[in-house]
């Protein structure tokens, strides 16, 4: 049974919301009553997924931003507020993947980007909903998307996993901070998820998507919808006094 939530009046907005994970909360978010803001690089994809919820019915906004520029992140929220009055939830999803390095060999540029967008990123977009919340002055949720990789490591995949693993202290620092204040901040954090990204990683031969599953004690990859689920349920009044977690969501990988 899939629970449902009435998110009716309440205005969301999600990161990396053009595709995978945060198309899938972005959905989701609206089929339980939110208005939602969907922010991505992707201007064409970004369109035609908001376009989608419209016709629906549902009331969404697209609004194309670079999470590595903190303007853009400011803008962004202006834009929120000003066309739905104000923000409520939150999902931080940008990411990116990049390719498998041996730690002694690894380019600077490639730590640089990851970190930009996987952490910078993470940071700038919490720091101005936080702004915005506590300018509200009636509490608030935010989801933080960290990973798997945040909460072990693997081989030739350090800059990545660093930038997860900041993410967690990123998010429990600040859920200390603002739990007092209403806000809670969680992270959640997937296993290998049917995506884009990991469709591209299977592509390239940075992946074995059989291996994968096998790594998982359910025995298959996720989806962008179980993670949808977990972000709302992190979002909803039914996790009201979670705060601070890193919640995996992996299909029992970290439990072996």
């Amino acid at each position: 049974m899939t629970p449902t939530y009435d998110f009716t009046g309440k205005v969301a907005l999600v990161t990396g919301a053009a595709g995978g994970m945060g198309l899938a909360t972005a959905r989701a978010y609206a089929r339980s009553g939110a208005a939602v803001v969907l922010a991505d690089l992707s201007e064409n994809a970004l369109t035609a997924v908001t376009e989608e919820l419209t016709s629906a019915g549902h009331r969404a906004l697209a609004v194309t931003c670079d999470v590595t520029d903190e303007d853009q992140v400011a803008a962004l929220i202006d834009q929120t507020v000003a066309t739905f009055g104000r923000l409520d939830m939150a999902f931080n999803n940008a990411g990116i993947m990049i390719p498998l390095a041996d730690a002694a060999e690894e380019d600077a540029s490639a730590f640089d980007r990851v970190n930009a967008i996987n952490l910078r990123g993470v940071w700038a977009c919490m720091k101005h909903e936080l702004r915005q919340m506590r300018a509200q002055d009636e509490g608030g949720a935010i989801v933080n998307c960290s990973s798997l990789g945040g909460l072990v490591g693997n081989p030739q995949r350090a800059s990545y996993h660093a930038t997860k693993h900041g993410v967690i202290g990123l998010t429990s620092s600040a859920a200390l901070e603002y739990a007092p204040r209403g806000v809670r901040i969680n992270a959640v954090c997937p296993g290998t998820i049917e995506t884009p990204m990991v469709a591209d990683m299977i592509a390239k031969g940075e992946l074995d998507p059989a291996a994968a599953a096998a790594d998982a004690p359910i025995a298959r990859l996720g989806t962008g919808e179980e993670i949808a689920e977990a972000v709302l349920w992190l979002n909803s009044p039914a996790a009201s006094y979670v705060v601070g977690v890193a919640l995996p969501v992996d299909g029992g990988y970290v439990a072996r």
